[in-house]
């Protein structure tokens, strides 16, 4: 009892004058009585956390992480001697989960904060309403999911944050002594949520906020430079959105005088030092002084002094010194700025650690700077902000409520870093960095189910692993778009996933084993054919044709990015009146245009490098190119050829996606199995007349080649579906397509008693499945928005297994549906009665040709695509 009174005195005495000798001298103190606390000792549990506390406290005034690890374990082994129904287990539950928050601050570990999160939820149920506790309790959660919100983007988090802040307010009436704490940190919230929303209201609220926190911290609070950052990052906010000069000029004054409270030494001098520089560079860009700028630069250099390598915010700090410097160099034209900004952004190549949103954006940041510059740091960019790229998917890809932060991240990385390869004559470069950073949602959930049989067979070692690793990919496919409950054990199951992936990657031969591949690895896509992308960027819009051997073929398309995106908004706007006007000429119109701009030059260009007529090829758009029907291109004259005249289009996502179908081997028929969905009156949508007919077409033509069954109307339920699918190889599915622009994971197939959704069709168990027919309406119409993320029904057949896939582009009328399914199945099997996949894209080709000479109209004989091998 002694030792403990005696080290509390002296963390008392550190805590009031600041002698950092006091509080190694408590830890001394606290140690010695632990020693007299064995295991067993009524005060263990009192004496481990009195310990860990104060080596917190150093690790807060010296930065030593093996302090805070060390106080994180003590606060562990206290906890576990405090079980439900503990009078202090509140206590522990908050203490460890501060000290995890502290250390993710420091690491950057998710898995930290999410831990710190839950054991903070735990902590507030033991603080219920009328506790002394329950404010600071409430203010813990909210700090906690502000951190992750700030990490992954989620506003959720950031919602309930503010829920939480608002009712610790109430706790904190006027004269309460946390009311200026808790007046800030809702401020703060909010103002992260104007810069997610972009809703005024929340800004002018938190600036409100901020003024009354700052009375209640007058010249001599501790927290004064606090409460002037903070208000003058939300009036220069304001003034970026409104423009009032009044704000600005404000925000500056309170930004010196934050500076003037946090000298040299101090922990957020950098914050304050970058806070100044950003101001000043606004009021330049409005009135054009080159002092204000001048003044900037120099802040900004003496903030990146402050954040050395592994600093949280070196990247952050980089990216804007770099900024300000080519500001003055656009001001100045002196070279030295430029030479020192790339200088400054070539830094970024050096990062190692758990990588964040604000890491991504500086390199995307340095890409885009160094490609208008034409800087021949460029593509070193923009590798590095993919390879950022890749880690942040990796983190996120368990559920689909992550696909808005993937979207915002991806926006148009690889489409421009496909330009800038490309203008730079680094073609195979081209395709491996558009590669990287497309369709990255599919990539990752791919990786779950990747061919293990070279690992299996390469040792003891690598079978263990092959185990581990299809153990946890299972449960992490099987845990897609789970309830956010599970969020826990779904980001320890990752954790667990990455360690195994890096264990592989030891052994010899698989040093590369998922890491983006290389054009080697890609161009085995083009085996049977060549693979064209067709991409579309700000700075060019170009073609590369890959073949089985040699380098890509270049193809220069004239026309501007701003041309592809009318265009394809043209189109859009016209297939919404397809069966309901007249618009056949208006469709000519678009198909010629698309020929002649697009489609033509790659047409010679195919032709030169002899790919004779009649042969398969595979188109691979990016972009805006993703929404238009490349496969109907064509003069439309007579005399002339169409393109499905001269080549038989197919297409596919990504060429990784073609790559991993090939490799699939085809079994025979006979061992497989074939189900044929139909739901001609689903619980929601009008009734469809053909579904019954069309059913009975495709039994009569693969029965005799397959083991067929058949699910109709009232045993087509989502349950039944699932259930096929996972049993069967061959599907062909006809009934309503739901596609959801806005929330493309619920586009969905409507089933008797509601939507079998993409979400659910991930999670399904395949069996080697071969091919998939989707006579429905908008199978491959994707995301709005984010066109190269290919979330559509087509393509999570694609994704999921499936090597062959038919699908549409628009809506479908049923009794022209039949007729295709017809004549294709009956071109599929032919005289061989057997079914092969690859055999798919010719005989949709055929059958399409063959129904050419009937009345139907032209936008039902281009409808349907033929997606893989």
């Amino acid at each position: 009892m002694f030792l403990k009174n005696v080290a509390k005195s002296f963390r008392n005495r550190f805590q009031r004058r600041d002698i950092l000798s006091d509080l190694d001298k408590a830890i001394e103190r606290h140690r010695a009585a632990l020693l007299l606390h064995p295991p067993g000792h009524s005060f263990r549990s009192k004496s481990l956390n009195n310990l860990a506390n104060s080596l917190r406290d150093r690790f807060l005034q010296r930065g030593m992480v093996s302090d805070l690890d060390e106080a994180i374990e003590l606060h562990r082994a206290a906890l576990l001697l405090r079980p439900p129904g503990h009078s202090d287990r509140s206590t522990s539950l908050n203490n460890l989960a501060l000290s995890l928050r502290d250390r993710f601050k420091q690491r950057g570990m998710m898995s930290d904060l999410d831990e710190a999160i839950e054991l903070h939820r735990a902590a507030l149920l033991f603080c219920p309403p009328g506790h002394s506790d329950r404010s600071t309790s409430l203010n813990n959660l909210a700090l906690s999911l502000r951190d992750r919100f700030k990490k992954r983007g989620m506003v959720s988090d950031l919602d309930e944050a503010i829920e939480l802040h608002r009712a610790a307010l109430l706790l904190c009436p006027p004269g309460h002594s946390g009311r200026s704490t808790s007046l800030n940190n809702l401020a703060l919230s909010l103002r992260d949520r104007f810069k997610k929303r972009g809703m005024v209201s929340d800004l002018d609220e938190a600036i409100e906020l901020h003024r009354a926190a700052l009375l209640l911290r007058p010249p001599g609070h501790s927290d004064r430079s606090t409460s002037l950052n903070n208000l003058a990052a939300s009036l220069q906010g304001r003034f970026l959105q409104r423009g009032m000069m009044s704000d600005l000029d404000e925000a500056i004054e309170l930004h010196r005088a934050a500076l003037l409270l946090r000298p040299p030494g101090h922990s957020d001098r950098s914050t304050s030092l970058n806070n100044l520089a950003l101001s000043l560079r606004d009021r330049f860009k409005q009135r054009g002084m080159v002092s204000d700028l001048d003044e900037a630069i120099e802040l900004h250099r003496a903030a990146l002094l402050l954040c050395p390598p592994g600093h949280s915010g070196r990247s952050t700090s980089l990216n804007n010194l770099a900024l300000t410097l080519q500001a003055r160099f656009r001001k100045r034209d002196v070279q030295s700025d430029l030479e020192e900004a790339f200088s400054v952004y070539s830094q970024l190549s050096c990062l190692s650690y758990a990588v964040s949103r604000v890491h991504l954006n500086a390199a995307k940041s340095w890409a885009a700077s160094a490609d208008i510059f034409n800087h021949p740091s460029a593509l070193l960019a923009y590798k590095v902000a993919l390879k950022f790229l890749d880690q942040q998917v990796a983190l996120l890809s368990s559920s689909s409520h992550h696909f808005d932060v993937i979207r915002d991240a991806v926006s148009s990385l690889a489409t421009d870093a496909f330009s800038c390869s490309v203008r730079r004559g680094a073609l195979t470069t081209a395709v491996e960095l558009v590669e990287q950073g497309r369709a990255v949602f599919w990539t990752q959930l791919a990786r779950f189910s990747i061919p293990l049989d070279e690992l299996s067979i390469s040792g003891d070692t690598g079978t263990a692993l092959a185990e581990e690793f299809k153990r946890l990919s299972f449960r992490l496919r099987n845990a897609f778009d789970q309830s956010e409950d599970q969020s826990p054990q779904i980001r320890q199951l990752t954790i667990q996933w990455d360690e195994v992936v890096s264990r592989i990657r030891v052994l010899p031969d698989f040093s590369r084993f998922l890491l983006p591949p290389l054009f080697s690895d890609l161009q085995r896509a083009a085996e049977d054919g060549p693979v064209i992308i067709v991409n579309a960027s700000r700075r060019s819009c170009d073609a590369l044709i890959i073949h089985s051997v040699g380098d890509p073929v270049y193809v220069p398309l004239d026309i501007k990015q701003a041309g592809v995106s009318e265009f394809s908004s043209e189109f859009q706007s016209l297939a919404q009146q397809f069966g309901s006007s007249d618009y056949q000429l208006t469709l000519v119109g678009i198909l010629r245009k698309l020929w002649n701009d697009v489609v033509d030059p790659v047409v010679q260009a195919l032709k030169e490098s002899e790919v004779r007529p009649g042969s398969r090829i595979w188109w691979c758009p990016t972009a805006e190119f993703t929404l238009l029907p490349l496969h109907a291109a064509g003069p439309y004259e007579k005399g002339k050829d169409n393109l499905s005249d001269i080549y038989i289009s197919s297409y596919t996502p990504t060429l990784a996606t073609l790559v991993r179908a090939r490799q699939q081997v085809s079994r025979d028929a006979s061992s497989q199995r074939f189900v044929a969905i139909g739901q001609s009156n689903p619980v929601e949508g009008k009734e469809l007349k053909c579904v019954a007919p069309e059913l009975a077409v495709v039994a009569h033509h693969v029965t005799p080649a397959i083991s067929f069954t058949s699910l109709e109307d009232g045993d087509a339920t989502v349950e039944g579906a699932l259930d096929a699918l996972n049993r069967n190889q061959w599907l062909h599915l006809a009934c309503h397509g739901m596609p959801n622009r806005t929330q493309p994971f619920e586009s969905s197939f409507a089933m008797r008693d509601g939507p079998l959704m993409i979400k659910d069709i991930i999670r399904s168990n395949w069996q080697n499945p071969q091919f998939a027919f989707l006579s429905a309406c908008h199978t491959t119409v994707g995301g709005e928005g984010s066109p190269d993320e290919s979330i559509h029904l087509a393509a999570a057949m694609q994704f999921c297994g499936f090597r062959s896939v038919i699908g549409s582009m628009w809506s479908v009328d049923d009794e022209v549906a039949r007729q295709v399914v017809s004549a294709f199945y009956r071109k599929l099997i032919g005289d061989s009665k057997r079914l092969d996949c690859t055999g798919a894209a010719v005989a949709l080709h055929k059958a399409v040709r063959s129904l050419r000479k009937k009345k139907i109209p032209l936008e039902q004989q281009i409808v349907f695509v033929h997606i893989g091998v």
